[in-house]
């Protein structure tokens, strides 16, 4: 295993690009705090590196919600407000060697149930699209996984670019902005059509 110091002692972490992304995206992401000590210990878990955007987001801030709350990308340590990576996925009490999180890590849940994964090395075995280190969701409207051919990086600029009302076309609905202010970040809604 790498040390924390080889995990967050980088050239051109990726955070500050990060940032700029964050100030430019019509997302309006909300960057939720983060718990540096706790992050940490989900960064060794992972073995990653502040290099990597997913890294980034795991030691810097505890989540992101993404217009308005509709998406909710997972980051280091949780709050009140939305739980952490390691909470979703399960991470165990100290770093173990040995642990992987069973199907691939969760990153993110959307506002319908939809939750989007980072592929594990299990994928096909799983019965699951992609390949390993790919993005893919679990659709709530067909209820099957589909794959979305990028890796965690490009999948979050993505977010971040502005895709989200084409992504979600046809889910969406006339007031639904107003609709879903207010709603915690740890509920859903179900929608269905009569």
């Amino acid at each position: 295993m790498r040390s924390l110091t080889e995990l967050t002692h980088v050239n051109d972490p990726a955070w500050p690009v990060l940032q700029e992304l964050f100030r430019s995206s019509p997302s309006r992401p909300e960057m939720l705090s983060a718990d540096p000590d706790r992050s940490l210990a989900g960064l060794e878990q992972l073995q990653v590196t502040t290099r990597s955007f997913l890294g980034s987001v795991v030691v810097n801030c505890g989540g992101l919600l993404l217009d308005g709350g509709w998406l909710r990308v997972f980051g280091g340590v949780g709050s009140r407000r939305m739980p952490g990576l390691a909470e979703v996925n399960g991470f165990p009490p100290a770093v173990d060697p040995a642990w992987r999180p069973a199907g691939g890590l969760v990153v993110a849940h959307d506002i319908l149930g939809g939750v989007f994964v980072l592929n594990g090395s299990d994928a096909a075995d799983l019965g699951r699209p992609g390949e390993p280190g790919q993005m893919i969701y679990f659709a709530p409207d067909t209820m099957e996984w589909e794959p979305l051919e990028a890796g965690y990086a490009a999948w979050l600029e993505w977010l971040l670019s502005g895709a989200l009302d084409q992504f979600y076309e046809g889910l969406r609905w006339p007031g639904w902005r107003e609709e879903i202010m207010g709603i915690p970040s740890t509920v859903g809604i179900s929608v269905y059509r009569s």
